[in-house]
């Protein structure tokens, strides 16, 4: 059973990373042409694009992706509804409709914030890789547009050591003492 949590886990990761990841560079207006941009809209576009529809006109045109968030919202409740079909499978407890509800929002709360921080780490690492490896790679400039609105209060605080900007590996081990404290 612990097989199918783990692809139960990594599906959604995926799906529900795409959209938030795809809100987040619709939020830093970065062209979707490019990869990952190009990859999240192929996972996505069978959501957002209904949810958009739905969504009221003043939100669809907000700067912020509604949509995508709504996206990933719908993927984490899912996730949270089908964790708990296969959990109770293996339990065979009835629980009342309130405790079913408030446990399927904590799981999609768990997931939604794990994604968030596990992607953002990823999206760290490979940028402070690429800036010491290549750092002329067109992908460089486009992490950077993501990552350094959430690295600028960091690099306020953590001072440039030797000429290396520290605030990445500050920010990882940040995002890894979150997901400690997640659980």
């Amino acid at each position: 059973m612990r097989v199918g949590f783990f692809l139960l886990d990594t599906f959604f990761f995926f799906l529900a990373g795409a959209a938030l990841l795809r809100a987040w560079m619709n939020h830093q207006r970065i062209h979707m042409s490019a990869q990952p941009g190009r990859l999240v809209i192929a996972v996505t576009d069978w959501l957002v694009v209904p949810v958009r529809r739905i969504l009221p006109r003043s939100l669809v045109q907000s700067r912020m992706d509604w949509g995508s968030l709504m996206a990933a919202l719908l993927f984490a409740l899912a996730y949270g509804g089908l964790w708990l079909m296969l959990a109770s499978t293996l339990t065979q407890v009835d629980a009342s409709p309130t405790a079913v509800l408030l446990a399927i929002s904590t799981l999609a709360i768990k997931l939604l914030l794990r994604t968030l921080l596990q992607g953002l780490m990823m999206m760290l690492l490979v940028y402070a890789v690429l800036s010491w490896m290549q750092p002329q790679s067109p992908v460089l400039g486009m992490l950077d547009r993501l990552c350094s609105p959430v690295l600028q209060p960091v690099r306020r605080i953590v001072p440039t050591v030797g000429g290396v900007d520290l605030s990445v590996l500050v920010l990882i081990i940040l995002l890894q003492v979150g997901l400690m404290l997640l659980g």
